[in-house]
C-alpha cells in the first residue's frame, strides 16, 4: 500500500510539472494551450475526489486511533487537503472562462497557478516526509488492507477511464521529461 501511495505521489509530481510548464508560459508572456491545462486540473480533480479523499478519511481515522498525539498532524494536513481543492476549483471556474474568451488577467491566472503548484507540492512533501513515516510505524498488515479497501470498487477501472477521458493530456506525459522527485 505504502508503495502505491509513493507511486501515486510520482505521478501527481509528474502532473504537475506539466502545469509547471504552461505556468512558466504564461509568466513570460505565452499562451499555453488551455485546453490540456483544463485536461491536467480536471484530471486532478477526479483523482481527488475519487482516490484522494477516502483514502486520506480512512488514514487519518486509523492513525489518530492508533496514536492520539498525531491528530493535530493529520487534522492540518486534511485541513491543507480542502485548501488545495479549493484552489484548485478556482483555478477551474477561472480556465473555463478563458475557453469561454472572458477577459482574465493572465498575470493574475499565472500568479494563481504557481501558488496552488508551490501548495499541491508542500502538501506531497509533508504526506511523503510525516504521514507516511507514521503510516509504516504504526499501521499494522491489517490496518494497510483497511487502507486499501478505502479505495473506490473498480479503482484500477476507473483509472483506466481517467486516462482514456484525457488523451492529450497523456500524450503530454510521454513528451515530459520526469520531474525530480
Amino acid at each position: 500500500m505504502l508503495t502505491q501511495l509513493r507511486q501515486d505521489h510520482a505521478n501527481m509530481a509528474r502532473m504537475l510539472h506539466v502545469l509547471q510548464l504552461k505556468q512558466k508560459s504564461l509568466a513570460v508572456g505565452e499562451r499555453p494551450n488551455f485546453k490540456l491545462v483544463r485536461e491536467v486540473v480536471d484530471y486532478i480533480l477526479d483523482y481527488m475526489e475519487e482516490f484522494t479523499v477516502p483514502l486520506e478519511r480512512v488514514c487519518s481515522e486509523r492513525l489518530q486511533a492508533l496514536a492520539p498525539e498525531t491528530q493535530e498532524l493529520t487534522e492540518r494536513l486534511s485541513s491543507d487537503y480542502q485548501a488545495l481543492r479549493k484552489r484548485l476549483n478556482r483555478l477551474s471556474g477561472d480556465i473555463d472562462m478563458i475557453l469561454m474568451d472572458a477577459v482574465i488577467p493572465m498575470d493574475r491566472f499565472a500568479d494563481d497557478l504557481k501558488a496552488y503548484l508551490d501548495a499541491h507540492r508542500t502538501y506531497l512533501r509533508d504526506e511523503r516526509e510525516l504521514l507516511f513515516p507514521l503510516i509504516r510505524q504504526h499501521f499494522d498488515d491489517r490496518d494497510l488492507e483497511l487502507l486499501a479497501q478505502a479505495l473506490p470498487e473498480g479503482a484500477a477501472a476507473k483509472l483506466e477511464r481517467l486516462q482514456e477521458a484525457y488523451p492529450e493530456l497523456y500524450a503530454e506525459l510521454r513528451e515530459t521529461a520526469e520531474p525530480a522527485a
